[in-house]
Protein backbone atom coordinates (compact mmCIF):
# COMPACT_ATOMS: atom_id res chain seq x y z
CA UNK A 1 0.00 0.00 0.00
CA UNK A 2 1.45 3.45 -1.48
CA UNK A 3 1.02 5.70 1.72
CA UNK A 4 1.99 9.60 1.94
CA UNK A 5 1.61 11.57 5.05
CA UNK A 6 1.88 15.51 4.72
CA UNK A 7 2.81 16.92 8.18
CA UNK A 8 3.35 20.35 9.48
CA UNK A 9 5.53 20.38 12.76
CA UNK A 10 6.77 23.77 13.57
CA UNK A 11 7.50 24.26 17.54
CA UNK A 12 9.43 20.90 18.88
CA UNK A 13 9.33 18.35 16.65
CA UNK A 14 6.13 16.87 18.62
CA UNK A 15 3.80 15.85 15.27
CA UNK A 16 6.81 14.74 13.48
CA UNK A 17 7.74 12.12 15.90
CA UNK A 18 4.18 10.96 15.48
CA UNK A 19 4.29 11.52 12.30
CA UNK A 20 7.53 9.01 11.69
CA UNK A 21 6.21 6.75 13.98
CA UNK A 22 2.59 6.36 11.94
CA UNK A 23 4.91 6.19 8.33
CA UNK A 24 6.87 3.23 10.06
CA UNK A 25 3.93 0.99 10.50
CA UNK A 26 2.58 2.40 7.43
CA UNK A 27 5.60 2.68 5.09
CA UNK A 28 4.78 5.95 4.27
CA UNK A 29 6.83 8.73 3.23
CA UNK A 30 6.39 11.98 5.58
CA UNK A 31 7.02 15.34 3.57
CA UNK A 32 5.80 19.16 4.42
CA UNK A 33 3.42 20.51 2.42
CA UNK A 34 6.16 22.22 0.57
CA UNK A 35 7.92 18.97 -0.59
CA UNK A 36 4.25 17.22 -1.26
CA UNK A 37 3.60 16.68 -4.87
CA UNK A 38 -0.06 16.68 -5.76
CA UNK A 39 0.20 13.94 -8.63
CA UNK A 40 2.45 11.37 -5.73
CA UNK A 41 -0.69 12.19 -3.30
CA UNK A 42 -3.09 11.54 -5.80
CA UNK A 43 -1.70 7.79 -6.73
CA UNK A 44 -0.94 6.97 -3.34
CA UNK A 45 -4.31 4.51 -1.31
CA UNK A 46 -3.75 6.49 1.71
CA UNK A 47 -2.43 9.76 2.31
CA UNK A 48 -1.95 11.41 6.18
CA UNK A 49 -2.46 15.26 6.90
CA UNK A 50 -1.41 16.24 10.54
CA UNK A 51 -0.02 19.23 12.66
CA UNK A 52 -0.22 20.44 15.88
CA UNK A 53 -2.83 22.38 17.42
CA UNK A 54 -2.69 26.46 16.70
CA UNK A 55 -5.87 28.22 18.76
CA UNK A 56 -8.05 25.51 18.70
CA UNK A 57 -7.37 24.35 15.00
CA UNK A 58 -4.96 22.56 13.00
CA UNK A 59 -1.47 25.25 11.56
CA UNK A 60 -3.09 27.05 8.60
CA UNK A 61 -0.23 25.99 5.90
CA UNK A 62 -1.60 22.41 6.07
CA UNK A 63 -5.94 23.81 5.32
CA UNK A 64 -4.22 26.07 2.91
CA UNK A 65 -2.32 23.03 0.92
CA UNK A 66 -5.67 20.70 1.25
CA UNK A 67 -7.95 23.79 -0.14
CA UNK A 68 -5.06 24.31 -2.88
CA UNK A 69 -5.18 20.01 -3.55
CA UNK A 70 -6.96 19.25 -6.50
CA UNK A 71 -10.18 17.32 -6.98
CA UNK A 72 -9.97 13.12 -6.91
CA UNK A 73 -10.18 10.14 -4.59
CA UNK A 74 -8.58 8.11 -2.11
CA UNK A 75 -8.06 7.16 1.48
CA UNK A 76 -6.85 9.75 4.26
CA UNK A 77 -6.10 10.29 7.54
CA UNK A 78 -5.88 13.64 10.17
CA UNK A 79 -3.93 13.49 12.81
CA UNK A 80 -3.03 16.39 15.36
CA UNK A 81 -0.60 17.16 18.31
CA UNK A 82 -2.06 19.21 21.36
CA UNK A 83 -0.48 21.24 24.64
CA UNK A 84 -3.73 21.83 25.96
CA UNK A 85 -6.63 19.54 27.30
CA UNK A 86 -8.93 19.42 24.26
CA UNK A 87 -12.02 17.71 22.84
CA UNK A 88 -12.18 14.57 20.89
CA UNK A 89 -9.96 14.37 17.85
CA UNK A 90 -12.82 14.13 15.80
CA UNK A 91 -13.58 17.40 16.74
CA UNK A 92 -10.39 18.83 16.26
CA UNK A 93 -10.01 17.32 12.93
CA UNK A 94 -13.64 18.04 11.76
CA UNK A 95 -13.32 21.24 9.81
CA UNK A 96 -9.72 19.61 8.17
CA UNK A 97 -12.05 16.41 7.27
CA UNK A 98 -15.11 18.54 5.63
CA UNK A 99 -12.12 19.71 3.35
CA UNK A 100 -10.75 16.84 2.53
CA UNK A 101 -14.36 15.41 1.50
CA UNK A 102 -15.13 18.05 -0.23
CA UNK A 103 -11.49 17.90 -2.19
CA UNK A 104 -13.23 13.36 -2.93
CA UNK A 105 -11.60 11.76 0.31
CA UNK A 106 -12.80 9.35 2.50
CA UNK A 107 -11.42 9.87 5.75
CA UNK A 108 -10.87 6.69 7.62
CA UNK A 109 -10.23 8.85 11.08
CA UNK A 110 -8.33 10.85 13.29
CA UNK A 111 -5.94 10.65 15.98
CA UNK A 112 -4.69 13.03 18.62
CA UNK A 113 -2.49 12.89 21.67
CA UNK A 114 -0.70 15.77 23.94
CA UNK A 115 2.17 17.38 23.25
CA UNK A 116 5.40 19.90 24.94
CA UNK A 117 3.82 23.16 24.41
CA UNK A 118 5.81 26.35 24.87
CA UNK A 119 3.40 29.13 24.03
CA UNK A 120 3.01 32.05 25.74
CA UNK A 121 2.76 31.79 29.91
CA UNK A 122 3.53 28.22 29.54
CA UNK A 123 7.06 29.37 28.34
CA UNK A 124 7.76 30.69 31.54
CA UNK A 125 8.17 27.19 33.50
CA UNK A 126 9.39 25.34 30.51
CA UNK A 127 6.49 24.54 28.87
CA UNK A 128 3.47 21.60 29.60
CA UNK A 129 3.59 18.59 28.38
CA UNK A 130 7.68 18.09 28.59
CA UNK A 131 8.07 14.60 28.16
CA UNK A 132 4.91 14.22 25.55
CA UNK A 133 4.30 12.33 23.37
CA UNK A 134 5.72 9.74 25.56
CA UNK A 135 5.83 5.58 24.88
CA UNK A 136 1.89 5.65 25.58
CA UNK A 137 1.07 8.16 22.90
CA UNK A 138 3.56 6.66 20.47
CA UNK A 139 1.97 3.23 20.93
CA UNK A 140 -1.53 4.44 20.35
CA UNK A 141 -0.12 6.16 17.36
CA UNK A 142 1.35 3.08 16.05
CA UNK A 143 -2.09 1.10 16.87
CA UNK A 144 -4.22 3.63 15.03
CA UNK A 145 -1.90 3.24 11.62
CA UNK A 146 -2.18 -0.87 12.41
CA UNK A 147 -5.85 -0.34 12.29
CA UNK A 148 -5.79 2.19 9.04
CA UNK A 149 -3.06 -0.72 7.54
CA UNK A 150 -5.28 -3.29 8.09
CA UNK A 151 -8.46 -1.36 6.57
CA UNK A 152 -10.49 -1.16 9.72
CA UNK A 153 -11.88 2.33 10.41
CA UNK A 154 -9.37 4.08 12.68
CA UNK A 155 -10.29 6.46 15.59
CA UNK A 156 -8.37 7.39 18.10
Amino acid sequence: MKTVIVCVSVSHGNTRRVADTMAEVLGAKVVSPEEADPAELAAADLVGFGSGVFYGRLHAHLTDFVKALPAGRGRAFVFATNGLPHPPPALVARPLVRLLEGRGFTVDGSFSCRALDTWALFKLVGGINKRRPDGGDLAAARAFAERLRDGRAARA
